[in-house]
C-alpha cells in the first residue's frame, strides 16, 4: 500500500508524469493496465492559466471519472502563476497537484524552471508554501526533485534544505530522481542517494525515480534503498503492462509472459480508440507513431516492425502494419534491452517487507 496524503494506492508502482508522452490516452490505458495512480505530462504554470476551452488545447484539462486519481505536475517561476494554475486544475478534475523540481531544462528568457530551482531554495519554497497556501486542504500537494543541481556539497545541502522545507509547508510526498541536473538523462541513476534521503526522511512518503525501465527494475528499487513507491517513466513508454508484471513480482509469483502478438495489436489498437476521443482528425496516427516504435519491441520480428512503425503518419499506415506484422499471433517477446534485468526469482512476498 502506498498513501499520498488521504489517496491509498493499492500497488507502490505509478505513471510517471513523461513530457511529450503522459497524455490522457497514455495515462488512460496505463489504468486499465493496473496502474493506481497516473501523472499528467508537465504543464507550464502561464500555459494552464491562459488556455483557452479549444478543440486542439481541450485534453490538457481532460480528465475522465475512470481517472481517479490522477495527478497534474505544475513546471514554472512565478509562485503567483503557480498558485492560479494549480487551482485550475482542481477544478478541471484533478486529485494531486505535483510541482516539478526536476527537469534538466535550461533557462527560458532568463527565468529558472524546473530543476533549476534546485539552485535557488528560497525561491523553490516560496512556491510550495504559495500553492500548498491556495490548495483546498483536501488535495495533496507533491514535489518531483533531483539529487541537486550537480554533485558538490553545496548543491546537496541545498537539495535537503528544499526537501526539508517543502515537508514542512505541507507536502504529502516527494519523487527523488536519482540524477542531477548537469546530467540530465546521461550516466547511472544513484539509488545510494536514495537509501540517504529515505535515512534522513524516515517518516515521510517518499517515492522514487531513475533507470526503472523494468518490472523488476522497480521491484529492485523499492527493496534496495527503502522508498515507498516508485514511478515508472521511460520504461513505461510502449510497456503499460510494467504495472501488472510489478504486481505479480510483489506478490512473489513469476514474471509473467511477454505479451503475444495480438495482445499487443488489440492493446495499441485501444490507444489509439483514446487517442482519437482528445486529438484532432489525424493528429491521433501522428502522435502514436512514437509508442509504436516502443511496442515493437515486444514483436518477435521488433526491428522491422520498428521500421514499419517509423513512417506511419496515416489511418492507412496504421492499417498496413497490423495487417503485414499483427495478423498472426505469435509469442511476444520482452525486448532485448529488459531481459537481464527480468531476472528477479526472489521477488518478496508483499510490498510491506521491502523496508526490511
Amino acid at each position: 500500500m502506498l498513501r499520498i496524503g488521504s489517496i491509498d494506492l493499492a500497488l507502490p508502482v505509478v505513471q510517471a508524469a513523461l513530457s511529450g508522452y503522459s497524455d490522457w490516452p497514455m495515462r488512460a490505458l496505463a489504468r486499465q493496465m493496473g496502474a493506481p495512480y497516473t501523472i499528467h505530462e508537465v504543464l507550464i504554470e502561464a500555459f494552464v492559466n491562459h488556455l483557452k476551452d479549444r478543440e486542439r488545447t481541450r485534453r490538457f484539462l481532460h480528465v475522465a471519472e475512470a481517472d481517479h486519481p490522477a495527478g497534474a505536475q505544475l513546471m514554472g517561476s512565478d509562485p503567483a502563476e503557480f498558485g492560479l494554475a494549480a487551482l485550475r486544475l482542481v477544478r478541471a478534475g484533478f486529485d494531486v497537484i505535483d510541482i516539478n523540481f526536476g527537469c534538466p531544462m535550461k533557462k527560458l528568457r532568463g527565468q529558472c524552471r524546473g530543476g533549476l530551482h534546485l539552485g535557488q531554495p528560497e525561491l523553490a519554497l516560496q512556491i510550495v508554501r504559495r500553492v500548498r497556501e491556495v490548495l483546498p486542504p483536501r488535495i495533496p500537494l507533491t514535489v518531483k526533485m533531483r539529487r541537486g543541481l550537480d554533485d558538490t556539497a553545496e548543491s546537496r545541502d541545498r537539495f535537503f534544505h528544499i526537501l526539508e522545507g517543502a515537508f514542512a509547508a505541507g507536502i504529502a510526498a516527494a519523487t527523488i530522481h536519482a540524477r542531477t541536473v548537469e546530467q540530465k538523462y546521461v550516466g547511472p541513476s544513484r539509488w545510494e542517494f536514495l537509501r540517504e534521503v529515505r535515512q534522513a526522511f524516515p517518516q515521510r512518503t517518499l517515492l522514487g525515480s531513475g533507470d526503472l525501465f523494468t518490472a523488476a527494475d522497480c521491484v529492485r528499487m523499492l527493496r534496495e534503498t527503502g522508498v515507498d513507491g516508485v514511478t515508472a517513466a521511460r520504461g513505461s513508454i510502449g510497456n503499460p503492462w510494467i504495472f501488472r508484471q510489478a504486481a505479480a513480482l510483489l506478490e512473489g509469483a513469476p514474471l509473467p509472459t511477454a505479451p503475444s502478438v495480438f495482445e499487443q495489436r488489440d492493446v495499441m489498437r485501444e490507444h489509439l480508440r483514446l487517442a482519437r476521443t482528445v486529438y484532432p482528425p489525424g493528429q491521433a496516427f501522428r502522435q502514436l507513431r512514437k509508442f509504436g516504435i516502443r511496442y515493437a519491441a515486444w514483436h518477435p520480428d521488433d526491428v522491422q516492425v520498428r521500421a514499419a512503425f517509423v513512417g506511419v503518419a496515416t489511418p492507412a499506415d496504421w492499417d498496413q502494419v497490423f495487417r503485414t506484422w499483427y495478423a498472426a499471433d505469435r509469442p511476444g517477446q520482452y525486448p532485448r534491452s529488459f531481459t537481464a534485468a527480468a531476472e528477479v526469482a526472489d521477488a518478496p512476498s508483499s510490498p510491506a517487507s521491502l523496508h526490511n
